[in-house]
């Protein structure tokens, strides 16, 4: 597979572009996942002609529209913003996906402060306008802002996200029932982990499926991102190595299935992590091979390096 693109704000990577000449750079995505992904910066502010420093922008409620402006000079940079989103098409089509800069009014993801000039009050309850746009032209992208990927479960979550979805741009494009069965047969216990429901309803839609036209693929990828958008729970995670466990019956002696067994009961109460029954499986996986186990994406979802697992 070709490097995998991801997009960032640029200011997270050091560059000093924020409003004040300063930087936000995120140790995780400078340090660790450049490793594995190429990140491609963007700074939509700087994209649309503004200088650094710069006079701050907010977002403001105007009746049922929410607008960009610059409240030194009255300047109302929105349609900018969106139509920058626009412009960088060539890059967004190619990314895996998107970084952000919290709390900022072109590229925070939630919370952002909506002012309302009437008022005079504001609330934590906008998103950025370059991210609106960004959602709108692709709704199954993988997006995350930098503050939330210091939550460690949140931040497993986003890596696992962009992986799946590069693997998925790798297909899309010799897409066929065939090869959408075998995308999908990769995905199963990574599905059942993180949404049951989901799980049985992407099972019934693939097999339904006929002739894969763009809606049923988009339509396809968007429901996968939705499942696995919510981080797996210790029930579900322990519900799927149960599962996984349940190949092994034949082979495994009573002392090897009471191992694994204990280990992963003591994940289940919060004893271990969740790498240590995982760990034990793969021991087992290379003893005792089995296709369907080896090409599940719940075992190995990204380079092991990244150490996403440790805290689960």
């Amino acid at each position: 597979m070709a490097a995998i693109k991801v997009g960032i704000s640029a200011c997270l990577l050091g560059d000093l572009v924020r409003y004040d000449g300063g930087h936000k750079k995120s140790a995780f995505c400078a340090d660790e996942l450049s490793r594995h992904v190429e990140f491609i910066k963007l700074c939509p502010e700087v994209g649309i002609g503004l200088p650094v420093p710069r006079p701050t922008i907010r977002l403001e409620q105007h009746g049922e529209e929410v607008r960009a402006v610059i409240p030194k000079t009255g300047a109302d940079v929105t349609t900018a913003l969106r139509e920058f989103a626009d412009r960088a098409q060539p890059h967004l089509r190619q990314l895996s996906g998107y970084v952000l800069c919290a709390k900022s009014p072109s590229c925070g993801m939630e919370r952002v402060k909506l002012y309302n000039p009437e008022t005079g009050y504001s609330r934590k309850e906008g998103e950025g306008i370059f991210v609106r746009r960004l959602r709108e032209l692709h709704p199954a992208l993988p997006i995350e802002e930098d503050g939330r990927l210091n939550d460690a479960h949140l931040r497993e979550n986003f890596v696992l996200r962009v992986f799946v979805y590069a693997a998925w741009q790798h297909v899309i494009a010799k897409l066929d029932k065939a090869a959408l069965v075998n995308f999908h047969t990769d995905l199963k216990l990574l599905l059942l982990a993180h949404d049951q429901a989901l799980y049985r309803t992407l099972g019934r839609f693939v097999a339904d499926c006929q002739i894969i036209t763009d809606d049923i693929a988009n339509a396809y990828i968007e429901q996968v991102m939705t499942a696995l958008s919510k981080p797996a729970s210790r029930a579900n995670h322990t519900n799927v190595l149960q599962h996984i466990q349940g190949y092994f019956k034949s082979q495994l002696s009573a002392d090897q299935k009471q191992e694994l067994s204990d280990l992963i009961l003591a994940y289940r109460h919060g004893e271990q992590p969740l790498l240590a029954p995982l760990t034990l499986i793969r021991h087992y996986l290379r003893e005792y091979p089995n296709d369907y186990l080896a090409r599940q994406r719940y075992i190995d979802p990204y380079p092991n390096d990244l150490k996403l697992r440790y805290a689960l």
